[in-house]
């Protein structure tokens, strides 16, 4: 029997020590719910193609369930200041800001890992509960996206090693 040799390979982050990589989703938890969801299909891949100053790479259409539907994506940022730029400039501004005056039958959540330490996460009329939320109490949510990310991965995190093992 002959083998095939496995071929296993690993990133090398050191040029990327201040790497955010965000996790998205959306439930369905409606019929309108659906139609919400296939609305920011073509929106969404536009952001993704245009390729917003720092935005390295991303993945959309992840599926974690059929039934109930979710989906997700994940997107990789060369750092926390890309991330919040996009985030607070059109059509991210306009989204977010309706999405919060009404989620049209759809829960959302997202969940930021910083390469320099620290994690964030949000969960705006999520039903089953996701991620973070699946094993740690939750509070409400106050303040700014920006203000929460800069309390969880502050400027002054330590320096990573030059070569990651």
């Amino acid at each position: 029997m002959q083998t095939t040799a496995v071929r296993r390979e690993v990133p090398d982050f050191s040029a990327y020590p201040d790497l955010v990589v965000i996790m998205l989703g959306m439930q369905v938890r409606t019929g309108y719910g659906l139609k919400t969801l296939l609305g920011l299909g073509k929106p969404i891949d536009a952001a993704g193609v245009g390729r917003p100053a720092g935005l390295l790479h991303y993945e959309n259409r992840i599926i974690f369930s059929l039934r109930p539907t979710h989906i997700g994506m994940r997107w990789y940022w060369r750092d926390m200041q890309s991330l919040e730029a996009w985030s607070k400039s059109d059509p991210h501004r306009i989204w977010w800001r309706d999405f919060l005056r009404d989620s049209r039958g759809t829960g959302f959540w997202h969940e930021t890992y910083h390469m320099r330490g620290g994690m964030e996460a949000v969960y705006v009329d999520i039903g089953k509960p996701v991620g973070f939320s699946a094993f740690m109490p939750m509070v409400p949510a106050h303040g700014t996206m920006a203000s929460r990310h800069h309390e969880l991965a502050p400027d002054s995190a330590p320096d990573l090693p030059d070569r990651i093992a």
